[in-house]
């Protein structure tokens, strides 16, 4: 079957399940998950039941699409991403997002937890993503030639839409939250960086680092589908006073911040 062909049946069964006529896409990180709780849930399905979805292996991400409502607005929340380190394809990491376009979405937010590379975050930050640095080791545009897929060659000199970046940025003021920008540097993983890796992050440009989105972000600027990112700042990465750090601690970080990015992306969604 043709990556096309499995694009179009997750497409049929999840139709046949009723999600249809989301307008926003939702891509939840590690450690975020509270924004269901703002859901008014129409319908949840394991990933483990939609033809040719991929299995979420990371303790963190749950492993579930939920439809339902924000406001009057329906949406589509995936509750866990994969990663290339967990051993997918790029093409597998990014399905669920051309099933999400191909059911509909007009809009695609996403978050992430991150390593921050610019010593003025501090843990707890949120920061919108304004461009990155690519530093995985494969495209999830390879190979897929066809037409159907959209452009060979799109364009990234704008690849976070600027009116979602706006809207962010206001709401976070309504709310009194500092939210920065920054540029987001995406890595394979699953380890994380030597000393000597943060200061070549930082000389070349980053002002965050982590291991999702950016493949998210590029399929996404292929369909033509506006999309913007949120991370949140879960261990400062300074290179002369680095001091070890581990998954459950990122984790806990970002437990801690899902509330106010959950109260932000809400507010966010009503606006669109």
């Amino acid at each position: 079957m043709s990556y096309l062909d499995s694009i179009q049946e997750a497409k049929k069964y999840l139709t046949e399940k009723g999600l249809t006529d989301a307008t926003v896409g939702i891509v939840l990180g590690t450690g975020l998950g509270k924004l269901v709780d703002k859901i008014s849930i129409i319908s949840t399905i394991s990933y483990e039941d939609i033809p040719h979805f991929p299995t979420a292996t990371v303790e963190s991400h749950s492993g579930k699409l939920i439809y339902g409502t924000i406001g009057t607005t329906k949406v589509l929340a995936m509750q866990g991403r994969f990663h290339y380190y967990e051993g997918y394809s790029m093409q597998q990491i990014t399905f669920p997002v051309r099933v999400m376009h191909a059911l509909g979405i007009q809009k695609l937010l996403l978050s992430n937890a991150a390593g921050g590379v610019n010593l003025d975050y501090k843990k707890g930050d949120l920061i919108l993503i304004k461009d990155h640095i690519n530093l995985q080791p494969e495209n999830p545009l390879r190979g897929l030639n066809a037409p159907e897929y959209g452009e060979r060659f799109p364009d990234m000199s704008n690849p976070y839409d600027n009116e979602m970046g706006y809207t962010i940025k206001k709401k976070a003021q309504e709310q009194e939250l500092n939210i920065r920008s920054g540029v987001y540097a995406s890595v394979m993983g699953p380890n994380l960086e030597t000393k000597a890796e943060y200061r070549y992050l930082k000389i070349i440009g980053a002002d965050l680092v982590g291991m999702s989105t950016v493949p998210e972000v590029i399929v996404a600027n292929q369909l033509k589908l506006p999309c913007a990112a949120v991370s949140v700042v879960t261990d400062e990465c300074d290179p002369d006073n680095l001091k070890p750090v581990n998954i459950a601690e990122i984790i806990e970080v970002a437990g801690k911040a899902d509330g106010k990015l959950s109260d932000l992306f809400a507010a966010v969604i009503a606006a669109l």
